[in-house]
């Protein structure tokens, strides 16, 4: 049987990817490409929509289902493309019967099938047995977010924040490390705000420390995107002192200019990302920071800007991911004053620049050190601090290996 997952967006979306190959395979689906979009920018729903186009020309008797938060927020504009066969929002693409359902033609009559993802009021670790293709397997601790950012589009795609339970998630854990994954990495819209709606309202750090805790086997685990405003006093003490949380956090920071993170609706100053990256820096020596960052904010002005700039070089980042705004129809940003499509590709130019500039420093200093790195597919392994290693020679993925750095070309390490 042929099921075929395109995936767009975030890790939340691998893992949900790989849960509806799998419900789709065990319904009995053939010949079915499942396109799981993003909404996070226009360009992203753009690229899922040229991709779906190409994918019917490429297999014409295919069965398109298209899902995701682009779908979810624009479910109409996805059905009036001929090459769709079916549009599922967030809520339905995460249920076994949804799938069951649509493993019969006949029987299906209904294109459309989003509901009020805001009615949604739970969430659960997908139980996989791994994930086909990737070394590090990724679990969903939360789904949703409570923020209402200026420019985001993605609480409307994904719902309020909520949080799956502790124990499913240590269950899940200990479930894909018997199978073998010596990386873990916890993911969410935004994990930072897991527990909030659970008995208690545990905080991450509690859940980082039972994870390690109770799943003594697992060597590696990571953090997807976190909110530096929100890390809490349990989650800095695991950074500090649990060797078996990676050295390595993505921030979502966004922009460095007070002004700007005002008019986002952010939950943090300029002063407060400098801080935390410092303190994180006292508490793990070593530690590899990334960030989020917007170039071209509505009213940003070049000052504005130089200030996001700057804060590559006054935060340590080293991975930056730089996304150049877009507006997105229904958003308060939308509204405001806008940046010259121009400037704003300029910005997204120098803030990119910035930070290849960066990554090339940290690769450097990385010469003659030794690290233990992760194996991954075609000769690439990972350092705990996440730098992307070039072995000599193929390698079985999914080893944890002391390796030699003998140089770098400014994109990636090269093992001696």
């Amino acid at each position: 049987m042929d099921v075929e997952v395109l995936t767009f967006g975030c890790r939340l979306n691998m893992v949900e990817s790989e849960a509806m190959r799998r419900d789709a395979l065990a319904a009995g689906h053939d010949g079915l490409v499942i396109v799981n979009t993003c909404a996070v920018t226009a360009e992203a729903t753009r690229q899922a929509r040229q991709a779906i186009r190409r994918l019917k020309r490429e297999r014409p008797d295919a069965r398109i289902v298209v899902t995701g938060c682009a779908a979810q927020v624009e479910p109409q504009r996805f059905a009036a493309m001929p090459e769709v066969d079916h549009v599922l929002g967030n809520a339905e693409k995460a249920r076994a019967a949804t799938w069951a359902a649509l493993a019969d033609p006949a029987a299906t009559t209904q294109r459309v099938t989003v509901s009020d993802i805001m009615a949604v009021r739970e969430t659960a670790p997908h139980l996989l047995d791994g994930f086909e293709g990737h070394t590090r397997a990724f679990v969903q601790v939360q789904n949703g977010c409570d923020h209402r950012c200026t420019f985001c589009i993605i609480p409307f795609g994904r719902g309020n924040s909520r949080s799956a339970p502790m124990g499913a998630v240590v269950e899940q854990i200990a479930r894909l490390v018997e199978r073998g994954h010596a990386e873990v990495v916890l993911t969410g819209v935004d994990i930072t705000s897991w527990g909030a709606d659970l008995p208690g309202s545990p905080r991450l750090g509690a859940l980082v420390k039972a994870v390690l805790r109770h799943v003594p086997a697992l060597p590696r685990l990571r953090l997807s995107s976190l909110d530096p405003v929100e890390a809490d006093d349990d989650l800095l003490d695991a950074l500090a002192c649990e060797p078996r949380l990676m050295p390595h956090l993505h921030l979502s920071l966004q922009a460095g200019d007070d002004l700007v993170l005002k008019r986002m609706k952010r939950r943090h100053v300029r002063a407060d990302a400098i801080s935390f990256c410092e303190t994180v820096r006292v508490l793990r020596p070593g530690i590899v920071l990334g960030a989020d960052i917007i170039a071209g904010f509505p009213t940003e002005t070049e000052e504005m800007f130089a200030r996001s700039l700057d804060l590559v070089e006054e935060c340590g980042l080293t991975h930056l991911h730089v996304f150049p705004y877009s507006p997105r129809p229904g958003t308060p940003a939308a509204r405001m004053p806008q940046v010259a499509p121009s400037a704003v590709k300029e910005r997204a130019r120098r803030l990119r620049a910035a930070g290849d500039a960066a990554l090339a420093r940290h690769l450097a200093a990385q010469v003659g050190r030794q690290h233990n790195v992760l194996t991954e597919m075609h000769s690439i392994a990972r350092t705990e601090g996440f730098a992307p290693v070039r072995m000599t020679g193929p390698v079985r993925p999914g080893r944890i290996l002391a390796v030699t750095i003998a140089g770098h070309d400014g994109r990636e390490l090269k093992a001696a």
